[in-house]
């Protein structure tokens, strides 16, 4: 009979799909998390080899403009944020992240080319603009594969077991693998810099995105969307020139210009203005970027704020503690970043026993729960450092550090794609991210103020740049008021994390993950 020539064999059939799927879709995810490490690293990779970059572009005037280069790509990044979300709920995440990806790729390119710092800072925010996308977006990627997968058990209602458990796997190993590149970066970063010119930061990543590219195009495949929407574009606009005034006054306020300067004053007054402006937008467009009803769930409202904290005592503990070392204790710059290597461990320590704990039965509430635990642990020890505190006592705190975070990093996010509706994933994300990149503005804003108060009331006079100039007495004096302050930053970042786990354990009990 024709049905039964052409009908392929009962059982025979669905084992070799779900054999196909399976492959296509473990080869999706390593790119996603090739994907992520790329977006990481290069947040973070140009901080190490700004010195042979002014060097070699402009040896005169070019450490004036080194503040500029590295903001450019956090600005860019941070600004294209919420429109990112809304493109992947309204095109379809797979060409979102293609084409950030794609963007990101030609940023480098002109990066790697430019023939001036003016040319490389523009070239560095173009850059941004893709690079802020393929964190959050390949995090959408890496939930709704998912979901696209095959289904992990018989009787299971459409896309529950692998989103139960496939989805939630990827995106706790998005999360560790993020974790690595930031300890990493500063290292690669100065190793190539040294080794192979400082071109070669941006042009590394050229062959690796490039296959990454060339496999999302046939590899990743999810549903694609029908529907037509609008985009809020006036939103988009709104939020980044809030968040680009709120960065700003982060970078210059108590370094470029005085916190009571017309220009940091005007910056802020134009960031709350810009804030007002956006949150009217979303309670009145047809399509906000970022719908006002997220907040309306209880479980969202938790999970950003977290996140929020969450960014702000990371900044407080991985830029100072980088900064005691080098200013204290006269560790080198390259070296010091290698004291990031046991944050590293611990985040990758909490990746390989995370499955297990879940199968044992800890909830997402539960590893919340543990990570700010973690964290707000680390950062108290932080508190206790000295002129002569011990330096396996600091590698101890950025262990414990790093299991913290690394139960954080990944959890959040997938609490977050838990509670948002299937349409808002892609706003849902990215809004997590920039609850986090807002945090961070925040943290260094804080903590530069407190830096630079408890440091002017403790020190011998002067700034914390003249302690290096300093002899005798007086230098002991400033070495002891630095500490000081840097224990006053690290107190401030632990009340953060504290406040963090009492949202934690007010969080609503969450599915176990088993």
């Amino acid at each position: 009979m024709p049905g039964t020539a052409t009908a392929p064999a009962p059982g025979r059939t669905t084992a070799d799909g779900q054999q196909a799927g399976g492959r296509s879709v473990t080869i999706a995810v390593a790119l996603c998390i090739v994907t992520i490490l790329l977006a990481v690293l290069d947040s973070n990779i140009v901080s190490s080899a700004t010195v042979p970059i002014v060097r070699d572009l402009d040896p005169v005037h070019g450490v004036d403009r080194i503040p500029w280069l590295i903001a450019a790509y956090q600005l860019a990044a941070t600004a294209a944020l919420p429109l990112y979300g809304k493109f992947c709920d309204t095109l379809g995440s797979k060409k979102v992240f293609i084409g950030a990806l794609a963007t990101f790729l030609t940023g480098s390119a002109l990066c790697g080319m430019a023939q001036s710092m003016g040319e490389l800072i523009a070239a560095r925010a173009f850059q941004g603009i893709g690079g802020g996308g393929l964190m959050s977006v390949t995090m959408v990627v890496l939930r709704q594969l998912g979901t696209a997968g095959p289904k992990e058990g018989e009787g299971a209602k459409e896309g529950e077991g692998s989103q139960a458990k496939g989805g939630d796997r990827k995106g706790s190993i998005g999360g560790i693998i993020a974790g690595a590149g930031m300890a990493l970066g500063p290292w690669l970063g100065g190793a190539l810099a040294d080794h192979a010119g400082w071109r070669w930061i941006f042009y590394v990543n050229l062959p690796v995105g490039i296959a990454v590219l060339i496999g999302a195009v046939f590899v990743v495949k999810l549903p694609a969307r029908t529907a037509r929407h609008r985009i809020d574009f006036l939103g988009a606009g709104l939020a980044a020139a809030f968040s680009t005034a709120l960065l700003l006054v982060t970078e210059w306020g108590g370094e470029d210009y005085a916190w009571t300067s017309p220009v940091i004053v005007g910056l802020a007054v134009a960031s709350v203005v810009a804030l007002g402006l956006f949150l009217w937008r979303q309670a009145t467009a047809a399509e906000p970027i970022l719908p006002l009803s997220l907040f309306r769930l209880r479980l969202m409202r938790y999970g950003f704020a977290v996140q929020g904290l969450v960014g702000v005592a990371m900044m407080g503990s991985i830029v100072y503690v980088m900064i005691y070392l080098q200013v204290v204790r006269g560790v080198a710059a390259t070296s010091a970043g290698l004291f990031l290597v046991p944050m590293a461990i611990g985040m990758t320590v909490v990746g390989l026993v995370s499955g297990r704990l879940a199968t044992a039965g800890w909830s997402q509430k539960t590893f919340v729960v543990s990570g700010t635990v973690f964290a707000s642990a680390a950062l108290a020890l932080l508190t206790t450092l000295d002129t002569d505190t011990g330096l396996w006592t600091v590698r101890g705190a950025l262990l414990l550090m790093g299991i913290g975070f690394g139960q954080l990093i990944g959890q959040l996010i997938e609490l977050v794609q838990d509670t948002a509706p299937p349409a808002q994933l892609g706003v849902a994300t990215t809004g997590v991210r920039f609850f986090q990149t807002l945090g961070t503005a925040l943290g260094a804003s804080l903590f530069g103020a407190v830096l630079t108060r408890v440091y002017a009331a403790k020190g011998p006079g002067g700034t914390t740049s003249d302690i290096g100039r300093l002899t005798g007495a007086a230098h002991d004096r400033a070495l002891d008021a630095f500490v000081s302050s840097t224990d006053v930053v690290f107190a401030c970042a632990t009340g953060a994390m504290l406040l963090a786990l009492i949202l934690a354990i007010r969080l609503p009990g969450t599915r176990t993950r088993a």
